[in-house]
């Protein structure tokens, strides 16, 4: 077991993994702005998530077994940096086209931050432990995504849209200098995978179809979309359903949810090595099912659009308690491929959530058909989750 070289390392891998919340959210209230000055329609634009989700969704496949190879640090420096470069077309992009192909490059670097940090965590600790750090990293991370729609906000309304991308652009270049100044390297040398195309071949075909981590995996993602859907659907959440215009209206839909992922992150690792893993599942999965409930009731309802909030808030405090647990589960089925294993969490999570920015705009018509479907993905979440459990047979300790 090796020992972290700074206390500063929950905050280096929150900031990692902040990338992709900060991609997504901070470009959210200039939507109209950009409409405005590209001539894009609001659908042209929903694809530049689009584009950025799928680009990210094949990379991360690779950022873990790179870091196998070549260690954690030098793959951080150097995604980082291609990030700042690919920010700085979208802050010169001349038409939505390349503003795509900016998206498309930053989805190709902005996955290392998630996926190596959490092969970091499970380079450095075991059980509890990890759950306990695992935790912590999500309770720092957990206010990007309150920040990142305030500060594109406030750049917007004081310097226009291409500022956003400005400060993404600065992120990126800090974030690389912060990793080639203090990260440590917590990869050993002598743990360290060579680059053979067969066997590489056959690790991915391993995990992928390994029954237990696909179900876990796919699982966790569908959790997730029940919120994420929200995210994606924003631009028009805010506007059309609950009758909000303004730059910084964002922030009534994502900081109540930070605020209950932060309460539920916090939680997890309080609650790492006093509750078992089931019962800290099944609280989480209780807590969701009762906000989708809420969250459909109140869609159906009279009662004025911002009580919406209220249960999308509190299912992210549920989310937030168990994809730890969940996630370290799935890890530690592939010990010996502690990088990949993670590349393909990352992997199956990130498809379902580009999946969900493709279709959001025919489903985000009503308040009531946003709900349902973040029901139905709750339910699937659920089936998954129950088939992993049965399949187990033994229940998870």
């Amino acid at each position: 077991m090796h020992t972290p070289q700074t206390r500063w390392l929950p905050l280096i891998l929150a900031a990692l993994s902040a990338i992709g919340p900060f991609s997504v959210d901070t470009y959210l209230p200039a939507f109209h702005a950009m409409s405005a000055e590209l001539g894009a329609t609001q659908v042209e634009l929903q694809q530049t998530m689009t584009v950025y989700m799928a680009s990210f969704a094949v990379m991360v496949l690779w950022h873990g077994s790179l870091s196998d190879q070549f260690g954690r640090r030098p793959i951080l420096i150097v995604t980082t940096l291609l990030y700042a470069l690919a920010s700085v077309i979208c802050v010169l992009a001349p038409s939505v086209e390349w503003l795509w192909v900016g998206r498309c490059l930053q989805g190709l670097s902005a996955g290392a931050g998630m996926v190596v940090g959490r092969a970091v965590i499970i380079d450095l600790y075991a059980g509890a432990q990890a759950q306990k750090m695992m935790a912590q990293v999500m309770l720092i991370f957990g206010i990007a995504p309150a920040i990142a729609p305030l500060v594109g906000g406030v750049l917007l309304d004081l310097f226009g849209w291409r500022s956003i991308f400005v400060f993404l652009t600065l992120f990126g270049f800090a974030l690389a200098w912060l990793c080639w100044r203090v990260l440590p390297e917590t990869l050993v040398a002598e743990a360290r995978r060579p680059f053979a195309p067969r066997a590489l071949a056959h690790a991915y075909r391993e995990v992928l179809t390994h029954p237990a981590f696909m179900l876990l995996s796919v699982g966790m993602s569908a959790l997730f979309i029940g919120y994420f859907l929200y995210v994606v659907s924003s631009p028009v959440f805010i506007r059309e359903h609950l009758g909000m215009d303004s730059p910084y209206a964002m922030v009534v839909l994502f900081m109540p949810a930070v605020i209950c992922m932060m309460i539920g992150s916090a939680l997890s690792g309080r609650l790492a090595g006093r509750w078992n893993a089931r019962r800290t599942i099944a609280t989480g999965l209780v807590i969701m099912a009762a906000a989708s409930v809420v969250e459909i009731a109140l869609a159906a309802s009279s009662l004025p659009r911002l009580w919406l909030l209220a249960p999308i808030s509190l299912y992210n405090l549920g989310v937030a308690l168990v994809m730890p647990t969940l996630s370290l589960i799935a890890l530690s089925l592939f010990p010996e491929r502690r990088g990949l294993a993670s590349s393909c969490q990352a992997f199956v999570q990130v498809s379902g959530n580009a999946v969900v920015a493709a279709v959001a705009p025919f489903l985000w018509g009503t308040s009531v058909s946003l709900a349902l479907s973040a029901g139905a993905c709750y339910l699937f979440a659920l089936l998954m989750l129950g088939v992993w459990a049965r399949r187990s047979r033994v229940a998870p300790k």
